[in-house]
């Protein structure tokens, strides 16, 4: 190949490296700029360095290591040519042109080892920095922290060399191959090349060493076996497939080193030999021999030869989902509520949750979205102190959607500069109605309007839950703020958010990067503009932190007025010994998706803290990393590996504190977990005796998995009202309750589990009976029966049981929706306890329909004059023919008399105000 074709080859592959380098350099830049502008370069520096460093390490590796193998071969074969190139007229430059294209492919190989190696920079720091768990696991004596930092590195080194091996055979065969050099004809005999032999006996050695490597890091392997009756090694791993894997990692040696001494021989008799013995080693001592001991051994006796293996299961897998140290109580359930212990409960009382998350979402959207481009995309739980008095409260972010803006609106100048950012919230207490059946609002509206001492200073939503993408600020033209009578509030952003884009060089990078020319050609940018981008939470957070998996429910809270976000970070693992894996339990799926965490189905996670709390700025998009569990030794391990990311716990803000809960992805977790191992003793263990589930409800005439609940009460045995988050259990073929667990939320005993344990000789309703019982109540079906003939849905809400002072109460609110309309309205709460079940207009007239007590009555007049007389006549008549309709079963007269009542009634009401 002449200097002219060399030189155009050049340039072509310079080229080519170019365009595709051009787009990976341009989006570093932007993400230095953007790492810098939240406040975390470090992290974006140590990730990039040692990504850098790991593909620039395998690169080389590879391509040296290939490219040296492909250099001996044509070596070995100088004497001799391609065979396809003897009578082509390529024949001159066949060793040119081979080289060209094993280099080609080599370079290709390289390329695509090393980027498949940069996602290892998190393995290998973890390595180099690991913390000790204070535990080993009982077979190999080995720290829990060998299997979490250290075992993935290991693993990864054997991996990284057996591709390298495996294709320096490859491409060392190839060249011998069509070379036709394996023989050499001399005399008219054919005998072995021996310098191409002794190449690939080398290679073949090196991967016999790996194989034996890899049978040795297999013994660890066992500690996730499925094989047993339970996750973990088991008594045929134990005593079988670990010798089987010792020996055959012993074998794999001999033949690396048979493989050796048969290079000073003509033949492979004793590599052959040592394969065939490895071969059979793996049949008989990985296959037949676990199997006989499985069948002749251990079933017969199955529960004394497991006992030792379940019981390390039931402590490793409490350990690795922080079930070891659950408070457990026993719970009398006794029928012992009235009048006056309620009155002692007040607080508990009255912050019992008559708004359902998802019918209030409908109420919200119809009643506060005031814009079709504003929506509330959840509703959130939290607790404030409200004029003074301690409340859980439900409430719910005004974010901004531009999917719902009318097509001809969508303009790139309205998406990236107009319509920037959502407005304010609506907030509710959890027990409050109003007349017409809506949630009682303490702060609504555009501009915000509080009802409480609770205000709202900078309402603006830039970051959210609904924020995916991009958009600039400081522009030549104003923001769209808020709707304002028949014009627009219009806005200019001040806050520290986004990236600042002073120059045409800037512009021209994002304009690249996003592939946007607008952002280029816009007249509309000035040296103060600035483009947000992340602005999406979880896109947000894991952008800084991608270990951190975050909770499926970040919610909003109200801090010194203004909006912050609070997301849960956990810390996981796959590699914790003997910790059943979350999706491999019974029901995981249908489980786990009931409860929108199915990132969990599709990894074998079996360890899960909640170390981190992450506060994110509504307005500018600020983040902290607040660490929450101080001794999660993974934890530890990324705050050495980031030692400024992370803010300890003893600077945290005690109003951000204040606001933290026990988050509802991790209780669902550990509940799911809690179903099976509650059960402490391997024997009972074995035999299923005590196997749970949760509670079934009802909703909108579906069953589904009972989901836990935050409310506001006095456990057991305390002095002051706490927020915890509640769920019941029930045994696994029945619907009775068998207990309850709390997750506490306040400061000083955050994190802690109770489990509270009914009488196991005592029926305790469970959700399911109380549904059922409702069913059966006449009057209360005959109202729901009624309500739905007359064109309205019935929407019954959350069953809530609610603990009290050793007793249960068992609390649903009721909604009526129309059926084309989608505003529910609270019209009926139905208490239920010990024989009771009631249905009235409030939660008061219930309780007081049970446990007595004195209504607020309105003053009636000592005397009646006027219609009101033939008002109290008509309606008595309309009453005892609504009731006569009502014997005959004829429901639409008896729905038409009741609403002649109704009006009759509320003309009488007005007739005898004073």
């Amino acid at each position: 190949m002449n200097l002219k074709y060399r030189g155009i080859l050049l340039i072509i592959l310079i080229a080519i490296i170019g365009l595709s380098l051009s787009k990976t350099l341009v989006h570093i830049l932007t993400e230095v700029w953007w790492f810098d502008t939240v406040g975390f370069p470090e992290v974006f520096w140590t990730r990039l360095t040692w990504q850098i460093l790991i593909w620039i390490v395998s690169f080389a590796f590879y391509t040296l290591f290939l490219w040296g193998n492909y250099q001996i071969a044509m070596r070995h074969t100088r004497h001799s040519s391609f065979s396809f190139f003897e009578d082509s007229a390529l024949a001159d430059y066949a060793d040119q042109f081979a080289n060209f294209l094993a280099l080609a492919l080599i370079l290709f190989i390289g390329f695509g080892a090393a980027s498949a190696s940069t996602p290892l920079w998190e393995t290998i720091l973890k390595y180099l920095h690991p913390t000790s768990f204070g535990d080993r696991d009982p077979i190999f004596q080995q720290d829990i922290g060998f299997y979490v930092f250290g075992l993935p590195f290991y693993e990864t080194i054997r991996n990284w060399l057996l591709f390298a091996f495996v294709w320096g055979l490859i491409v060392s065969f190839l060249v011998y191959f069509l070379k036709d050099s394996f023989t050499l004809r001399r005399n008219g005999q054919n005998t072995l090349n021996y310098k191409a032999k002794n190449h690939l006996t080398l290679l073949l050695a090196g991967i016999a060493v790996l194989i034996a490597v890899d049978f040795w890091l297999k013994r660890y392997s066992l500690l996730y076996s499925t094989n047993g009756v339970v996750f973990g090694a088991g008594y045929t791993d134990v005593h079988a497939r670990l010798f089987a894997y010792w020996v055959t990692s012993i074998i794999a040696l001999v033949i690396a080193v048979l493989l050796i001494l048969s290079m000073r021989q003509r033949s492979f008799a004793l590599p052959i030999l040592g394969i065939i013995l490895f071969v059979g080693a793996l049949v008989l001592l990985n296959s037949v021999y676990p199997w006989f001991v499985q069948q002749f051994i251990v079933e017969p006796n199955e529960l004394t030869k497991e006992k030792p293996y379940i019981a390390n299961n039931i402590k490793f897998t409490q350990n690795g989902y922080h079930l070891h140290d659950v408070q457990r109580q026993n719970y009398t359930a006794v029928t012992q509520l009235n009048r006056q212990v309620l009155q002692a409960n007040q607080p508990t009382i009255r912050n019992i949750r008559l708004w359902d998350y998802r019918p209030l979402l409908s109420t919200y959207r119809q009643i506060q979205e005031i814009r079709l481009y504003y929506q509330f995309h959840s509703v959130d739980v939290d607790r404030y102190t409200v004029n003074g008095d301690y409340q859980q409260v439900m409430l719910s972010g005004r974010e901004l959607a531009y999917s719902q803006l009318p097509q001809e609106a969508k303009t790139w100048v309205n998406q990236r500069l107009k319509y920037t950012h959502g407005y304010g919230l609506v907030m509710s207490p959890v027990n409050q109605v109003t007349s017409d059946g809506l949630p009682e609002l303490y702060i609504k509206d555009i501009p915000p309007v509080s009802a409480v001492d609770l205000q709202v200073s900078q309402p603006a939503i830039y970051y959210g839950e609904q924020t995916d993408n991009y958009i600039f600020t400081g522009t030549k033209t104003q923001e769209f703020d808020y709707p304002l009578g028949d014009g627009n509030a219009f806005t200019n952003y001040n806050g520290k958010g986004g990236v600042s884009i002073p120059t045409m060089w800037h512009r021209l990078a994002y304009a690249y990067d996003l592939g946007s020319l607008q952002i280029l050609i816009s007249n509309y940018f000035t040296p103060q503009s600035r483009i947000h981008y992340y602005r999406l939470l979880q896109e947000r957070v894991s952008h800084v932190a991608p270990f951190l998996h975050l909770d499926s429910d970040p919610y909003l809270v109200l801090i010194n007025g203004r909006l912050q976000w609070i997301a849960d970070g956990y810390t996981t693992s796959d590699r914790y010994p003997y910790s059943e894996p979350v999706a491999q339990t019974q029901n995981a799926a249908e489980i786990l998706k009931s409860g929108n965490i199915e990132q969990f189905l599709h990894r074998d996670v079996n360890y899960l803290r909640n170390s981190v709390k992450v506060l994110v700025d509504a307005y500018d998009g600020t983040m902290q990393f607040f660490v929450i569990d101080e001794t999660d030794p993974v934890l530890r391990t990324y705050q050495k590996i980031f030692p400024h990311l992370f803010t300890p716990n003893s600077a945290i803000p005690s109003e951000v504190k204040a606001h933290f809960r026990y988050p509802q992805d991790l209780f669902k977790i550990q509940a799911q977990m809690y179903l099976v191992y509650h059960m402490n003793d391997p024997e009972l263990f074995y035999n299923r005796e005590d196997l749970w589930r949760l509670p079934i409800e009802t909703y909108e005439g579906n069953e589904h998995i009972m989901q836990p609940y935050y409310m506001i009460m006095r456990l057991p045995g305390t002095a002051q009202e706490e927020f915890i988050q509640i769920l019941p259990f029930t045994p696994a073929n029945k619907d009775n309750m068998i207990a309850w667990m709390a997750a506490r939320s306040n400061s000083k005993e955050y994190g802690k589990l109770l489990l509270y344990e009914f009488p196991k000789q005592k029926l305790i309703f469970g959700p399911r009976q109380i549904e059922a019982r409702i069913d059966q109540e006449p009057q209360i079906s005959q109202q729901f029966t009624l309500w739905s003939q007359a064109g309205s849905k019935v929407i019954r809400g959350d069953l809530l049981v609610i603990p009290i002072d050793q007793s249960l109460l068992y609390v649903e609110p009721v909604y009526l929706r129309a059926e084309q309309g989608e505003l529910p309205e609270l019209k009926r709460v139905i208490v239920a306890y010990d024989k009771a079940v009631v249905m009235e207009e409030t939660l008061e007239q219930s309780l007081a329909a049970i446990f007595g007590g004195v209504q607020e009555q309105k003053p009636v007049p000592s005397a009646v004059t006027g219609e009101v007389p033939n008002l109290a006549k008509s309606a008595l008549a309309t009453y005892q023919k609504a009731q006569e309709a009502l014997r005959q079963g004829n429901w639409a007269e008896y729905g038409r008399y009741q609403q002649e009542l109704e009006e009759i009634l509320q003309k009488l009401n007005q007739g005898s105000k004073p």
